[in-house]
């Protein structure tokens, strides 16, 4: 079988198969290419706006990126993340122990929910910016003050999907437990939790991000440390593209941070989802 061949001989027209295969890698990867551009017409938009300009506040996208790469290049970012991140992951470890243990046992009794459920939806409803002035007046405004604020936006979101993934595991699995004459322990080591781990590890992302808003949210209120430090110092002495840079460096640390754990949880704790 022959392909079109032009007049002049230099080139041939693309084989089906060849064609099919593009198609097939173009498919493949569809999710990537929108996002890429939705990003890049993200940035683009951006870039306009600030050369327009929308305020003399607001800088264009390529100031930005200029600031955030020279502030890596500094150590400006090392230095302030590592004072940002020690009360984060304090926080969220303490908020990871005692929000997974709460929210098995909520889901497990019933008394426990009825004695500790109200309390942490009314915690997740509570504006934590209103509360963080209080944590300050009590504790002053060290480590504990900042971790305390990690811990009260991260914890009711833990405890609450943990509780919500174990109260709604499958009963179908139970009942099979119980007509194997599985004891209580085995229910719920190997039937209840297994199941209800999914959403748990999610309660735990979204844990995660709540801590970053607490955090930021106590080095903006309680004293200006770590990250808040730079928003706070660049916006005091009118160096925008430095603070945007700082608060695009706030998104990206998260995202890369969620998107770590949620690659871990699919490689490790759930291997079957796994894209071939």
């Amino acid at each position: 079988m022959s392909f079109p061949v032009q007049a002049n001989g230099s080139s041939r027209a693309v084989p089906p198969s060849e064609a099919s295969f593009v198609w097939r890698k173009l498919s493949e990867h569809r999710t990537a290419l929108w996002r890429t551009a939705s990003i890049g017409l993200f940035f683009l938009v951006w870039e306009i706006a600030g050369r327009i300009p929308i305020s003399f506040a607001f800088p264009t996208f390529l100031e930005t990126l200029r600031a955030f790469v020279t502030m890596t290049l500094d150590g400006s970012f090392v230095a302030a993340y590592a004072e940002t991140l020690q009360p984060l992951v304090i926080g969220i470890a303490i908020s990871a122990v005692i929000g997974i243990g709460l929210g098995i046992v909520m889901g497990l009794s019933r008394f426990a929910e009825w004695l500790a459920a109200p309390v942490f939806i009314v915690l997740q409803a509570a504006p934590m910016a209103a509360l963080i002035p209080l944590i300050t007046f009590v504790y002053g405004i060290g480590l504990v003050s900042k971790t305390l604020a990690v811990i009260m936006l991260a914890l009711p979101v833990i405890v609450l999907n943990g509780y919500k993934a174990v109260r709604n595991a499958n009963p179908s699995l139970v009942a099979m437990c119980y007509s194997f004459q599985g004891n209580w322990w085995q229910r719920i080591t190997k039937i209840i939790i297994p199941d209800a781990s999914p959403v748990i590890f999610a309660g735990l992302r979204l844990g995660l991000a709540a801590g970053f808003i607490g955090v930021i949210l106590a080095e903006l209120l309680i004293t200006p440390t770590g990250i808040g430090d730079l928003i706070t110092y660049h916006r005091s002495v009118a160096d925008y593209p430095e603070m945007y840079a700082a608060v695009v460096s706030i998104i990206l640390v998260s995202t890369l941070t969620l998107a770590a754990l949620e690659a871990f949880e699919l490689r490790v704790l759930r291997p079957e989802k796994r894209k071939s």
